[in-house]
């Protein structure tokens, strides 16, 4: 809603078509024919008039811009603060977890928390829409101030919740070149937010994936391209917020070059301030730029920027305060990382590691061990003066200000009629599909292997590793040809192997399908090492086409998958990637994808070959 300060009118969109323009291209540029390490040529993209411009910025009518609103409390701002006491002026600042599948215990827990400490928000998790849209009635119903209503959906609320849309991983839309539909995905998820009453989105992940072996990014990330992932984090942001949600990019200042998971321990990130400002820090230069209405800070220790012993970055004021907040001149909230992670609580108790992550300068804690020891070590940090009053103030100000402009200050309870249809409309339905079509990567195609070319007498068999039933990629296929279904185990044997290699010995055609241990991208197959075998005979073989549906990290798993004579990525298993690869290999869809990602010295970064038109026979 908010990203360019332009004049009104017609001059304001021309310019932001204008801007708009120019990093989509650059994007797509990056995307279409780059080297992160610069050892192929760039080579500019002619067809510029193919790129969706993303739409013009639209005004929320009623509302002023998010940071126009912190910077400038309302008089409805002053008046609800002047009711409140020191301890629920410090309320306001938490942020607490909720799930709706707890049962009423748990529930009632909740609910005293938010009457006893007043607290300002929360954030949702497992659980389904129904039940959710009804306990968030019934707490904001029981708190003095309407709760703040948050929920961690990178890929929307299917995310977290049954009976609702899931959206692509971030790798996925990294292979589209099209950022419109980026923006597309982040209006709807921004749509189906509001209709569950929630207000922040902990989304877009801005981190630069370049490490292959980071446990917790991965393929959480846009990519290793740094142009390329600020554009579609942009993208990303603005179709949340011009339909009024919070976007909140994390995890500043970039987790995306490190090889442990601060869920379980505190990383190190070694890099010098240069390397910092020109990598890892540079989306979230952008999207300050840009208006972002949040920032989450990532638990690392970064000594070129603090060098204090085991000090997370979230409890740093040299890195929240005077770097994020006064060098980058960022005026949203500020959320830190949960504070419940290993990252922070490895070095730092409960209450201590929640005062000092105020007094460092972050504005909202989001998930406490203990809401009540870190109110009174918040307490204490005030009365000895390491933490000033004043800043408790202007913190819940723009706490309140922030509830405000998402319209809280008109509350309306969620009405439930209609709720599980409103959460799948058919809009959500056909964005993942032209996701899924966009992002299909096809990196080997020798001997014209595709498109296949059904004839009478061609024997056609179809393997699906990782699978107990056929899947949805092998329903998919028999509606362009007679197919012989097989599945095998990820962990299959030596005799299974054996057998099912001599059983597609008499077929002409073998269509592969590898998927991982689960419905989300994985870090590791976790294939036996018998079924990897049969996947490296597979892919020297000349009759088989491999798919890939899951990490394309995962391919430095296939030491000879790079000789295979056909190899396309699909990313998910979801129903439309396998939809989508099925028509792509019998010529119904052209491949337009482009690896995000650097994945072996045979596959790296932009790699992709594209057609503007469907592989016809």
């Amino acid at each position: 809603m908010f990203l360019l300060n332009l004049k009104s009118g017609s001059e304001k969109v021309k310019t932001l078509q204008k801007w708009a323009l120019g990093l989509l291209c650059v994007s797509s540029f990056l995307a279409g024919g780059c080297e992160s390490a610069g050892t192929k040529k760039n080579v500019i993209s002619k067809k510029i008039e193919s790129i969706a411009i993303l739409p013009p910025e639209k005004p929320r009518a009623g509302a002023v811009n998010l940071l126009d609103a912190l910077e400038n409390p309302s008089g409805w701002v002053d008046s609800v603060y002047n009711t409140l006491t020191l301890e629920e002026r410090i309320g306001q600042l938490i942020v607490i977890e909720a799930f709706s599948n707890k049962g009423p215990k748990y529930e009632a827990e909740v609910l005293q928390l938010i009457q006893k400490h007043r607290i300002g928000g929360l954030i949702f998790f497992q659980g389904g829409p129904v039940r959710q849209a009804k306990l968030t009635n019934t707490y904001q119903a029981a708190s003095k101030v309407p709760l703040l209503i948050t929920m961690d959906a990178e890929t929307g609320i299917g995310m977290r919740l049954d009976s609702t849309v899931q959206y692509p991983f971030q790798m996925m839309l990294g292979a589209v070149e099209d950022n419109g539909l980026v923006y597309r995905m982040g209006a709807e998820i921004g749509r189906e937010f509001k209709r569950l009453g929630m207000h922040v989105n902990f989304a877009p992940v801005a981190d630069i994936n370049n490490n292959p072996n980071n446990p917790i990014i991965s393929y959480r990330s846009f990519g290793e391209n740094r142009l390329a992932v600020t554009a579609k984090s942009l993208a990303f942001m603005r179709g949340m917020q011009e339909n009024g949600i919070i976007a909140t990019a994390k995890h500043f200042p970039g987790h995306g070059d490190t090889d442990i998971d601060s869920h379980h321990d505190l990383p190190v990130i070694p890099f010098n301030r240069k390397r910092l400002d020109s990598l890892e820090m540079y989306p979230f230069r952008e999207l300050i730029r840009n208006g972002i209405g949040g920032i989450m800070v990532a638990h690392m220790h970064i000594p070129q920027l603090d060098s204090t012993q085991n000090l997370p970055s979230t409890l740093s004021k040299p890195i929240v305060t005077d770097l994020l907040k006064n060098e980058l001149g960022f005026k949203g909230l500020t959320f830190t990382d949960a504070m419940v992670m290993k990252g922070v609580t490895k070095f730092f108790p409960p209450g201590e590691a929640e005062a000092r992550a105020l007094i460092a300068g972050n504005d909202i804690l989001e998930r406490l061990n203990s809401v009540e020891k870190a109110v009174a070590a918040v307490k204490e940090a005030i009365e000895n003066g390491e933490l000033p009053l004043e800043e408790i103030e202007k913190r819940c100000k723009k706490m309140l200000a922030a509830k405000q402009w998402v319209g809280l200050d008109n509350y309306k309870p969620i009405e439930l009629e209609n709720l599980y249809k409103d959460l799948n409309p058919p809009e959500a339905d056909s964005t993942n599909r032209a996701i899924a079509e966009a992002a299909l990567t096809l990196l080997k195609n020798e001997k014209r292997m595709l498109p296949v070319r059904p004839r009478r007498n061609l024997k056609i068999a179809t393997v699906s590793f990782g699978a107990i039933r056929p899947t949805a990629f092998q329903r998919e296929l028999k509606k362009y040809a007679k197919t012989t279904d097989f599945v095998i185990s990820r962990k299959a044997n030596a005799k299974e192997t054996k057998k099912l290699q001599q059983q597609l010995r008499s077929y002409d055609v073998v269509l592969v399908a590898l998927y991982g241990p689960s419905i989300r991208p994985s870090n590791n197959l976790g294939y036996s090492a018998h079924t990897t075998a049969l996947i490296h005979h597979l892919s020297i073989s000349q009759k088989s086409f491999i798919t890939l549906f899951d990490n394309p990290y995962t391919l430095s798993q296939f030491t000879g998958i790079h000789k295979s004579n056909g190899l396309l990525l699909a990313y998910q298993p979801h129903y439309h990637a396998q939809e989508a690869a099925a028509k792509l290999l019998f010529g119904g869809l052209p491949a337009r994808g482009k690896l995000p990602v650097t994945v072996s010295d045979h596959f790296s970064y932009g790699d992709g070959i594209s057609k503007d038109k469907p592989i016809l026979p």
